[in-house]
C-alpha cells in the first residue's frame, strides 16, 4: 500500500498535478485504507479465535475491556507537566487510546470510540506536545495515531482534520528541528521511542502528506539500525531489564508497524543480537520474580507483550519460560498498566501455550557495553540459587559505578541486591543535572548512582573511573562449577594496579565471590561491600543475614587484617533517596604498598553450611 502512495505522486508529477500536501485526493483516500497500523481490517478475527479456543488470552482479553470500562468514566487528560516533562500525560494517552481502540474493534461498543475520540481532542488542542523532552511527543504522537488509524472510519471529517494536523503540526515537524532531534545520532532508548512514534505518526497521515510520510519513514529506517547496534552480539540491552522494556518494546512496535503497512522491515529484524535479547531478558528474571536490576532500574519485574513477538518471529516459544509465570496469575487487571498490552493479543496469536517449555541452559553469558553473566540452579525451584553479575562500564546510557556488582538469591530471598534508581524528578527538583558521563558529573555525587551503594570494591573511597571498562573474560555452565571472571583494573586506574573479579555458583550449594587485586606503591584501604534488605550479626570474619525467618552465612578468607563492618545506607546529601531497611555490609583491609591479595567470600544458604568449602583456587585456575 506504501508503494501506491509513491506511485500515485509519480502519476500527480507526470499529469502537471501541483496537488498542495494539506489536501488529500479522493482516489487517494479510497485507495488507501485505514486500518494500516499493526492490525489491518478483518484480522479481528484471528483474535477472537485465539480468545474463543484458550482461556488465557480470553482472561487478557476481558482484562483490556474490563480497563476500557474503567477509562470510559475519566474525564479527559490535561496538559499537566511533571517539572521538564509532559512524558506522565503523553504515556496515559497511549494507553487508553491502545486499550480504547482495541476495545471498539472487537466489540463494536461505540462507547469506547467515543472516548478515544474525546481524548484524541483534547490532546490534539493542547499548545505542544512539549518537544524539549521529545520522548513526550514520540509517545503523544503514537497513542493519537493509533487512534486515527484504528478508529477512521468512524470519526467525524473535522475530528479527523483536527487529530490529522496535530499529528503533523505538534508530532511530525517539531521532529523535523535540529534542536529537538538529537535523538537520531543516539544509541540509546531515545532513538528507538522518537523513531517509533513518528513512524507510527507518519503512517496515520500518509495519504494526506506523502512526502512528508516518505521522509519520516526513510528517517527512521536510515537511523533506528544505531540503537539496534548495542545488542550485538549475543543480545544484552546494556541500559538494563526497565530500559530494555522501554527501547525494545518500541523498537518492536516499529519493526510491526513498517512490516504491516510497508510490507517489510527491510532484514532489521534480523539484526545481530536482537532476536537474541529474548534469551537476554528470560534469565533476568530471578526465582523470587524481582529482575536483576542493575542500572537506573527497581527491582520490579512484569510481563513484557514484546516479548511475543520476538518468540513469533524467531520460532522460539521456550523463551517466554518467565513471562509464562506471568500468565499463570488470578487477576489479570494487574497488567491494565503495560499501555502496549493490547498488542499481545497481536502478536501471541499463533503461540500455543503448552510449546513454551522449561529451557535446558541454567546460565547465560554476553559481551557488548555491559556484560553480564547470569546463573541459577533451577527454572521450576522458587528456592534456587541466582546469580546476576555485571561488568561493563559506567559510561553507558543510565550507567552506575557499579563495575563488577552482582544480585544473589536463595530460598526465595534477595540477599545481596541493587539500591536501584531515584526519581528523576525528586533530583532535577533539586537542580542536580543526573545524566552527565564525565568523572566529575554531579550524577555521582548521587549515592544510589556511586559505587558506594554497589556490590563493589571501593578503594580509599574514591569513585570507580567512568572510562573503564571490562569484560567477561572467562565463564563455564558445569553444574559443579558455573562461574563468570572478570578483568575489571581499568575501572580503578590510579588506585591499583590489578583488580580482578570472579563470581562463581558451587554444587549447586552456595556462592563463591573471590577477588584477586594488587596494590599500587602506596598505602591502601579496601572496601567490600554488598546492599542488602536482611539483618546483619557480625562475627569473626563472618557475618549472619537474616531475612523472613531465613539465614545466609557470609564467610571471609582473607589478609589477617580483614575487618568485618556494617555501613549505613541512609541519605548522605538532601537530595538522595532514603534506602528503609537497608544495609551494607561486608569488611575492609589495610593493604601496604605493592601488595598482593586475594579475598574470597562465600554466601552459603543455612542448610548448606556444613558442605561450604573455599575454593582454594586462584581465578586462572578457575578456568
Amino acid at each position: 500500500m506504501y508503494l501506491l502512495v509513491i506511485l500515485f505522486l509519480f502519476i500527480g508529477s507526470t499529469c502537471g498535478k501541483n496537488t498542495p500536501e494539506t489536501e488529500s485526493t479522493e482516489v487517494e483516500n479510497n485507495k488507501i485504507e485505514h486500518p494500516r497500523i499493526m492490525l489491518l481490517k478483518g484480522e479481528e478475527k484471528q483474535i477472537k479465535e485465539l480468545i474463543a479456543s484458550d482461556a488465557t488470552w480470553k482472561k487478557m482479553h476481558d482484562a483490556i475491556i474490563g480497563e476500557c470500562n474503567v477509562i470510559i468514566t475519566k474525564p479527559e487528560l490535561e496538559r499537566v507537566m511533571v517539572g521538564r516533562r509532559l512524558l506522565g500525560t503523553s504515556r496515559e494517552l497511549l494507553r487508553r487510546v491502545f486499550f480504547l481502540s482495541y476495545g471498539y474493534r472487537m466489540t463494536g461498543d461505540r462507547r469506547y470510540q467515543e472516548k478515544a475520540e474525546k481524548e484524541m481532542l483534547a490532546v490534539s488542542r493542547f499548545a505542544d506536545w512539549n518537544p524539549s523532552h521529545f520522548l513526550d511527543v514520540a509517545e503523544m504522537t503514537m497513542g493519537v495515531a493509533i487512534g486515527y488509524d484504528w478508529l477512521f472510519n468512524g470519526l467525524l471529517e473535522n475530528t479527523r482534520e483536527t487529530i490529522k494536523e496535530a499529528i503533523v503540526q505538534k508530532g511530525l515537524n517539531p521532529s523535523k528541528e535540529n534542536k529537538y532531534n538529537w535523538w537520531l545520532k543516539t544509541d540509546n532508548n531515545w532513538n528507538q521511542v522518537c523513531n517509533a512514534g513518528m513512524t507510527f505518526g507518519a503512517l496515520a497521515v500518509q495519504e494526506n502528506y506523502p512526502t512528508l510520510a516518505d521522509e519520516i519513514i526513510e528517517r527512521a529506517f536510515a537511523t533506528i539500525p544505531l540503537s539496534m547496534e548495542v545488542y550485538k552480539p549475543e543480545g544484552i540491552y546494556p541500559e538494563g531489564y526497565g530500559y530494555w522494556g522501554y527501547g525494545t518494546t518500541f523498537n518492536i512496535l516499529f519493526l510491526c508497524a513498517v512490516e504491516k503497512a510497508l510490507g517489510s522491515d527491510r532484514g532489521l529484524s534480523r539484526s545481530p543480537g536482537f532476536l537474541q535479547t529474548s534469551d537476554f531478558l528470560k534469565h533476568m528474571i530471578a526465582p523470587s520474580g524481582k529482575n536483576f536490576n542493575w542500572s537506573d532500574n527497581g527491582l520490579g519485574a512484569n510481563l513484557s507483550p514484546a516479548m511475543c513477538w520476538i518468540a513469533q518471529k524467531s520460532d522460539k516459544p521456550s523463551v517466554l519460560w518467565s513471562e509464562k509465570e506471568f500468565l499463570k496469575i488470578d487477576d489479570f487487571s494487574k497488567f491494565k498498566g503495560i499501555r502496549e498490552l493490547p498488542a499481545i493479543m497481536i502478536w501471541a496469536k499463533n503461540i500455543p501455550l503448552d510449546k513454551i517449555t522449561e529451557p535446558e541452559e541454567k546460565c547465560w553469558f554476553g559481551q557488548g557495553p555491559n556484560p553480564v553473566a547470569m546463573m541459577r540452579t533451577s527454572w521450576t525451584d522458587p528456592d534456587a540459587i541466582y546469580v546476576g553479575f555485571k561488568a561493563g562500564s559506567p559510561s553507558v546510557n543510565h550507567g552506575h559505578m557499579d563495575v563488577g556488582s552482582f544480585v544473589m538469591e536463595a530460598n526465595g530471598v534477595r540477599w545481596a541486591s541493587d539500591p536501584g534508581m531515584q526519581n528523576y524528578e525528586s533530583l532535577e527538583s533539586k537542580g542536580m543535572s543526573i545524566f552527565g558521563r564525565t568523572q566529575d558529573a554531579q550524577r555521582w555525587t548521587i549515592y544510589r548512582m556511586n559505587n558506594h551503594s554497589h556490590n563493589v570494591i571501593s578503594i580509599n573511597n574514591q569513585h570507580q573511573q567512568v572510562n573503564g571498562y571490562g569484560k567477561i573474560d572467562a565463564y563455564s555452565d558445569d553444574e559443579a562449577f558455573s562461574f563468570a571472571v572478570s578483568d575489571i583494573t581499568s575501572v580503578y586506574e590510579n588506585q591499583m594496579k590489578q583488580v580482578v573479579r570472579g563470581v562463581a555458583i558451587k554444587d549447586g550449594k552456595y556462592v563463591v565471590v573471590r577477588d584477586e587485586v594488587e596494590a599500587l606503591e602506596q598505602e591502601t584501604k579496601l572496601k567490600w561491600a554488598m546492599f542488602t534488605f536482611a539483618d546483619v550479626e557480625l562475627g569473626d570474619n563472618a557475618a549472619v543475614l537474616t531475612k523472613d525467618n531465613k539465614r545466609l552465612h557470609m564467610r571471609v578468607k582473607g589478609p589477617e587484617n580483614v575487618v568485618m563492618k556494617t555501613w549505613s545506607t541512609a541519605p548522605v546529601n538532601d537530595y538522595d533517596a532514603p534506602n528503609p531497611g537497608t544495609v551494607m555490609v561486608g569488611f575492609e583491609s589495610d593493604l601496604p604498598p605493592g601488595t598482593k591479595a586475594s579475598f574470597e567470600v562465600l554466601l552459603v544458604p543455612e542448610e548448606s553450611l556444613n558442605r561450604a568449602d573455599y575454593i582454594g583456587k586462584t581465578l586462572k585456575e578457575w578456568h
